[in-house]
């Protein structure tokens, strides 16, 4: 591993805005990209196809990230990525332009996946190696909170302004205008860290890239050694299932005509439900979560941490039944589905970090246990597409509820310990 000595600068005037910088891409990707899409008259199955193929490079970013050791600095590549991923999020703005627009723009959301995964790794590696243990527990919380701030910014503020300029020009230069803002805060966010970053200086690296290749392959190969891997490899796929298909056609299923079984919102009718009383549901929904699951135990809450996460999904199985017009009931049945959410999501978390990633490498596994989640959740991204085109929406939404059982009964065959007994029994 490479070793670094690093200039002081204040955690405030880097950690924030680094972890903005992951989310914007991220966001722009996983959410901004699919109503972009509707707004332009894609069929569902292609978004959910296409933005789904998409997300595999946060999936595999783990294979890599061991050769981004043979850079001279972690803060060269994470300035680096932020100005690749903001321009390459300006060219799908200049894309939507053409008469190509669809396969020209998904291939720059590919660099930008790319670009944004490659940057994740390096950032929480110049984040671990600026911080002592002191300091990096005490900025995690400011980690979480601007991550999510992303999506604040992108379903609260540039999903509603797309909405108001749908209604001034054509669906084309509207959102044209809204990846062009995104380009602009990434690279405007990369110039600021080419200074903010903490500076840093590599010592010689302790490892060839032979040995590198090494590492590597011994840390795939413990990794799946662990006893029950393959058992809890298809419960963190399964986990997803319901939630990975229902946050993927949700936003469409708002947005398509009554005529067609949606509820017909606008594009800022939605970035209201879902950027703020959505949002905010979430994050109350994942801190009281996370205390929830301190309290009882991961073996005792899984469980119901898993009820949590999909039970609400019951609110679009309601929606799209009675189709109201009354955006105060939508924007509550949103906010419940996504407090569940928020609320059942730490029980993965928990579980990969507790349970898959202990052993001689720690931080290796979790990085593979967390690719391995958002597997499962590309998966169903997917296949969502296809599934509802063929069902419809009210029967799709049933089909999510169901895709939920599996992964409840397998939870009753995974081996967690309960920690207070380890600890009794130590």
């Amino acid at each position: 591993m490479t070793t670094e000595q690093t200039t002081r600068r204040h955690p405030m005037t880097w950690v924030p805005t680094l972890y903005l910088a992951e989310g914007l891409p991220f966001y722009a990707v996983a959410l901004i990209a699919g109503l972009m899409y509707k707004s332009l008259g894609v069929p569902n199955d292609q978004i959910a196809h296409w933005t789904g193929l998409i997300g595999l490079a946060w999936v595999f970013k783990s294979l890599w990230s061991p050769f981004l050791e043979a850079a001279s600095s972690k803060k060269m590549i994470v300035v680096i990525f932020q100005l690749i991923g903001g321009a390459s999020l300006g060219l799908v703005a200049l894309s939507l332009q053409l008469p190509l627009y669809f396969a020209i723009s998904v291939a720059l959301l590919g660099v930008v996946a790319i670009a944004s995964a490659t940057h994740d790794i390096a950032a929480d590696g110049l984040y671990i190696a600026s911080l002592s243990n002191k300091q990096q527990a005490a900025y995690a919380g400011w980690q979480g909170a601007f991550f999510n701030a992303a999506k604040f910014i992108s379903l609260g503020g540039l999903v509603i302004l797309a909405g108001y300029l749908e209604k001034q020009m054509d669906a084309a230069h509207a959102w044209m205008i809204i990846f062009g803002i995104l380009g602009v805060m990434m690279i405007t966010l990369g110039l600021y860290h080419s200074w903010a970053l903490p500076g840093t200086k590599n010592l010689p690296m302790e490892k060839s890239m032979s040995g590198v290749f090494l590492t590597l392959k011994d840390v795939i190969v413990d990794f799946f050694k662990k006893p029950g891997i393959w058992i809890a490899i298809i419960f963190i796929i399964l986990f997803r299932a319901g939630e990975g298909q229902v946050q993927t056609i949700g936003p469409l299923f708002l947005r398509d005509a009554k005529e067609l079984g949606g509820l017909g919102l606008s594009t800022d009718e939605v970035g209201i439900v879902y950027g703020t009383a959505g949002t905010i549901a979430f994050l109350a929904g994942s801190v009281l979560g996370g205390y929830f699951t301190s309290w009882l135990g991961l073996r005792r809450a899984l469980p119901v941490l898993i009820v949590a996460m999909n039970l609400p999904n019951l609110v679009f199985v309601f929606l799209s039944t009675s189709l109201p017009g009354n955006l105060a009931i939508v924007a509550t049945a949103l906010s419940v589905e996504m407090f569940g959410y928020g609320f059942g999501f730490v029980g993965v978390i928990l579980f990969i970090m507790q349970v898959v990633a202990v052993g001689k490498y720690q931080t290796a596994h979790y990085a593979l246990g967390t690719g391995v989640m958002q597997l499962g959740f590309v998966l169903f991204k997917m296949i969502s597409g296809d599934i509802q085109v063929a069902l419809g929406y009210k029967h799709f939404f049933v089909w999510a509820l169901i895709s939920a059982l599996p992964v409840l009964l397998l939870s009753r065959f995974l081996n967690i310990k309960d920690e207070e007994k380890v600890i009794e029994t130590a």
